[in-house]
């Protein structure tokens, strides 16, 4: 055993001599020739390609390298050994992930794809205008070289895409609103953000059942369609106008939709916008897969109905000077007197118009207690795609109430007699959701008392509602039934009046605006 060490030993001091004069003999520029020439062989010989992806590329964060460390944390989680756990700002998630040096096999399309996580030390820094950490980080993929053009391109994007919907997945939805005057934030971004922690869902949510399902279907159907929107050259975007009476449910449904879809909210408070540049700004520092609200946008900024507006005192148009002062179609705001100058082309301009193109899979909220009093211009499909009439409660709500807040199930905590006389009263009483709802909670501990006193008030409500009138009935079939036709009809008459016509019309407006102003000089 003595003799076999003192061997090894003796070759092992021969091979280092021979290193130390092939050092001496050869320059340092000859051997990285030769290290250069002996890879390229190694290369040519060998079936494999490798992609190096840095943490950092120059100064600048890779986004590459971020999106695969998101896609591996998805199978690493089963498949592999050795891990590292992560947990990322503003998340409910921990993240799995490669650890140092360890690698693992990635299947896609049959094709099999080793990724490895290279963690090297950095060599020690003179100057940098950015300090960069003590550790090198990047991925190393090896693929087969007859797999390259088959398996590159389309496994970037899908990991990418992956790796966004993890993100989405893993992080808590946050709700932004526009800094107040239009300041900025420590960042330099113009919203400021909070965690979005509203629990409604469309299970919740007080409306009738298919209806829901209705909107449930549309909005599926505009996240899973990025090809058709795509093929038929269309923005990726999509507008809904919720318009009913106060308490009706508007917000809740806000909120439903962000938790169905997983999208941020952006809460955007007109009043707080001085001008259209200003707006458009906004629109660009928005994401992708969001929600842009505007609540209760009649009383935000003067966009009434055009045709409503010109109410003429003796010869002078009303609209003249208060609405169109800034060229055809533009609109002041009432809170111009403040410095607020955005106009009925630049809010058309930002939900429709080219700039509200700058990002995609965005959504469009407007909300309003009264459809009619808006400009026809902003009602349209293309602007708001889809129109959900939010009513007073319904029997189907009713129920979905019930359940909610007292656990009652049709049919076992409900009597018939019970259900049969709230199905009577309910439409009449003309109640909206959140008044039901907080007669419900003064009594959730008791079922019975509750009931009791909702069908009561119900009764009271209906009552006075005959008697005053209030009440629209209509014959369908013969048969008589008690609906919302009067609200709904707000929307129809509202529609009515945008013809394209009217639209076209807006410069003549404007000249008669100024032709009634010069008789009345």
């Amino acid at each position: 055993m003595k003799e076999y060490w003192t061997s090894l030993a003796s070759i092992l001091g021969v091979f280092a001599f021979f290193q130390t004069i092939l050092q001496t003999v050869f320059p340092p520029e000859l051997r990285f020739a030769s290290a250069k020439l002996f890879n390229k062989l190694f290369n040519c010989f060998s079936s494999y390609c490798y992609f190096e992806i840095t943490e950092i590329d120059g100064v600048n964060t890779n986004e590459l390298y971020n999106a695969v460390q998101l896609y591996l944390s998805s199978s690493v989680s089963i498949t592999g050994n050795r891990l590292s756990l992560t947990r990322a700002v503003n998340s409910s998630a921990f993240t799995f992930g490669l650890a140092n040096n360890d690698s693992i096999i990635d299947t896609f399309n049959g094709v099999n794809a080793v990724w490895e996580h290279v963690v090297t030390q950095r060599n020690s820094q003179t100057f940098s205008w950015r300090p960069l950490p003590d550790e090198k980080r990047g991925f190393t993929l090896r693929i087969k070289k007859k797999d390259k053009q088959l398996l590159l391109n389309s496994y970037l994007d899908y990991i990418m895409e992956k790796a966004s919907d993890i993100r989405r997945k893993n992080q808590d939805r946050l709700l932004y609103t526009n800094s107040r005057g239009g300041s900025l934030d420590s960042r330099g971004h113009p919203w400021e953000s909070v965690p979005f922690k509203h629990p409604s869902t469309f299970d919740t949510l007080a409306m009738d059942p298919m209806k829901k399902k209705e909107i449930v279907e549309d909005l599926q159907d505009f996240a899973n369609g990025q090809g058709f929107y795509h093929k038929t050259g269309r923005a990726w975007k999509r507008g809904y106008l919720l318009y009913g009476p106060p308490g009706t449910g508007k917000s809740s449904m806000i909120a439903a939709m962000a938790n169905f879809l997983g999208y941020d909210i952006y809460d955007l408070e007109l009043t707080e916008v001085h001008n259209n540049s200003e707006l458009r700004k906004l629109l660009m520092k928005t994401s992708s897969k969001s929600i842009i609200v505007i609540e209760d946008i009649d009383c935000s900024i003067n966009l009434s109905n055009r045709k409503n507006n010109k109410k003429s005192v003796g010869s002078v148009s009303v609209n003249s000077r208060n609405f169109y002062e800034n060229g055809v179609g533009e609109m002041r705001g009432v809170g111009e007197e403040n410095g607020n100058s955005i106009t009925l082309s630049g809010l058309l301009n930002f939900t429709d118009g080219l700039w509200s193109c700058c990002g995609s899979e965005r959504i469009f909220v407007f909300t309003t207690n009264h459809i009619e009093k808006l400009d026809p211009a902003l009602l349209r499909s293309g602007r708001m795609d889809m129109h959900i009439f939010m009513s007073y409660c319904s029997i189907q709500a009713l129920k979905i109430l019930l359940k909610n807040y007292l656990g009652c199930e049709e049919g076992v905590d409900l009597d018939d007699s019970v259900l049969k006389e709230l199905e009577e009263v309910v439409e009449m009483a003309r109640m909206t959701p959140a008044d039901i709802s907080e007669v419900l909670i003064k009594n959730r501990r008791k079922k019975e008392k509750a009931v009791d006193e909702l069908l009561e008030i119900l009764k009271v409500r209906a009552e006075r509602n005959a008697k005053n009138g209030s009440v629209v009935r209509r014959e369908n079939n013969g048969v008589g039934d008690e609906d919302d036709v009067e609200d709904e009809e707000q929307e129809k008459r509202a529609l009515d009046s945008d013809s394209p016509k009217q639209e076209s019309e807006i410069e003549d407006d404007c000249k008669e605006g100024s032709e009634e102003e010069e008789k009345i000089k």
